[in-house]
């Protein structure tokens, strides 16, 4: 049992502790006042906390994306296995490539479906008679548009490659593309997969007098699962996570295709449906999945949306010209490209005489978001390009004033990412003035305005300009 002992009975105070401003001492009383007084040494401070890196203007706050656009094809032919597996060693986040269907009904990565100007097809259709038999001739016939044929909306006529509306296979004889002729070339789609690869190679396409040549004409054609294969392969080896970022390619146009091809019945969706069959068995049919599907065609995305896609889908956004005085984007043209490049190809077909602008109000872009994740724009749609002081006649070299438009912020607001396209090295094609002819003060002007991602064909100068992009933010 534990006895209780009293206290002992309390001493004289002998000591003080006194705070004096943060600081404590003792003050000894011996008989007097002027005892002496022992200071205690404060504990050191608390370091400083690290400071914050600054936040990233992104989405979510993450890191840009480097999107490698065909691969690597500032340095190599687009879309072959050099351009790709050098992309992802140049540090790209994802390997971009554009989709088609063979006439064997196999998904082709290729930016064009005319092959004359991306394959050295021309040089083999001088020794190969069955490749220079298949150039399609037969001319596209025109067709009055169904808005109102205003000048305000373009021209009142468009080519169309259905020469025989009582036969949806008249599509295979002439080489007409969204409305682009290009009447006296070739065709992907009158090609199998194995042709493809036995008689025609990947060359350069823009640029292609500025860009090495070496390798025009050495480097297969892949399908769409041997790019999935290289990312794969490439994930696996670097440890990052590399995603795809295909495209549905003029998807009308390669429906009918398709389907006159056989690759499908009236009114299916064979190129979408082959995209869901490959993601499936890739399993990359899921939200997380590393893949990002983009289309120009609003109907194409959500056909996909309809049919069961889960990844994340993204809207892409083109335009025609610059108005260099305001910096506004302009659509409606006097050519094919109005059919082009100025609204979706299906708004032209359903008779809507609206822009690919409209996307880009705050309505459109509440729209975009019931079927897609991302918008993908024009450089100018992003940032404005102006003369200042303006002068008649100026170009692209004249640009001397560069200022972030609402888009970022209204699609951020919107809860869409933004991926910009193209970013390329070549000043004097590609670069505005304002840049001096580095490439990398493009990107970095980009970045520091909040993109999510940006197109490159040089993955290699963009994961540069963005690596001095976040050191910058103290990263």
């Amino acid at each position: 049992m534990t006895k209780n002992v009293p206290a002992p009975a309390p001493r004289p105070l002998r000591a003080a502790l006194v705070a004096l401003g943060g600081s404590l001492v003792i003050a000894a009383c011996g008989g007097g006042n002027d005892g002496p007084v022992f200071p205690i040494i404060p504990s050191a401070p608390a370091p400083a906390p690290a400071p914050q890196p600054a936040p990233l203007g992104t989405l979510d706050g993450s890191v840009p994306l480097v999107i490698g656009h065909r691969g690597l094809p500032g340095l190599f032919p687009e879309e072959t296995q050099k351009a790709y597996e050098a992309a992802a060693d140049a540090g790209a986040d994802s390997l971009e490539t554009d989709l088609h269907l063979t006439k064997d009904c196999v998904l082709v990565a290729r930016h064009n479906p005319w092959l004359s100007d991306n394959t050295n097809i021309a040089d083999v259709a001088k020794t190969n008679s069955t490749v220079a038999g298949r150039k399609r001739t037969v001319p596209g016939v025109l067709v009055d548009v169904k808005y109102p044929p205003v000048a305000d909306n373009g021209p009142p006529q468009y080519l169309s490659d259905l020469t025989d509306p009582a036969d949806p296979k008249s599509v295979l004889k002439s080489l007409i593309v969204d409305g682009e002729d290009h009447t006296n070339d070739w065709s992907i789609t009158d090609f199998t997969m194995a042709e493809l690869k036995q008689w025609i190679a990947g060359t350069t396409y823009d640029a292609r007098d500025q860009r090495p040549t070496d390798l025009n004409g050495k480097l297969p054609i892949l399908s769409f699962q041997e790019v999935i294969d290289i990312a794969k392969a490439k994930a696996k080896s670097t440890g990052r996570t590399i995603t795809v970022y295909p495209e549905t390619k003029n998807p009308i146009w390669n429906n009918a295709q398709a389907i006159a091809n056989g690759c499908g019945v009236a009114g299916s969706h064979p190129l979408e449906d082959a995209l869901l069959k490959i993601m499936a068995a890739n399993d990359l049919n899921r939200k997380d999945a590393p893949i990002f599907v983009q289309s120009f065609e609003p109907e194409s995305l959500k056909y996909l949306r309809s049919a069961g896609m889960k990844a994340r889908a993204v809207q892409l956004v083109d335009g025609n010209t610059i108005d260099f005085q305001t910096g506004a984007m302009g659509y409606v043209t006097n050519d094919v490209y109005t059919f082009v490049d100025g609204r979706p190809y299906s708004w032209t077909l359903a008779g809507n005489p609206k822009w690919f602008g409209e996307m880009l109000t705050p309505a459109g872009l509440a729209e975009v978001k019931t079927y897609a994740d991302g918008i993908g724009p024009w450089k100018p749609q992003v940032m404005a390009h102006t003369i200042v002081p303006f002068k008649a006649g100026g170009k692209l070299a004249d640009v001397n004033t560069i200022k972030p438009t609402s888009l970022i912020a209204d699609a951020h607001k919107a809860g869409l990412f933004v991926h910009s396209y193209t970013f390329r090295n070549e000043a004097a094609a590609y670069l505005a003035g304002v840049y001096k002819g580095d490439p990398v003060a493009e990107y970095l002007a980009y970045f520091r305005a909040g993109i999510d991602g940006v197109f490159s064909d040089f993955a290699n100068t963009a994961f540069a300009a963005r690596a001095t992009y976040l050191k910058e933010t103290g990263r």
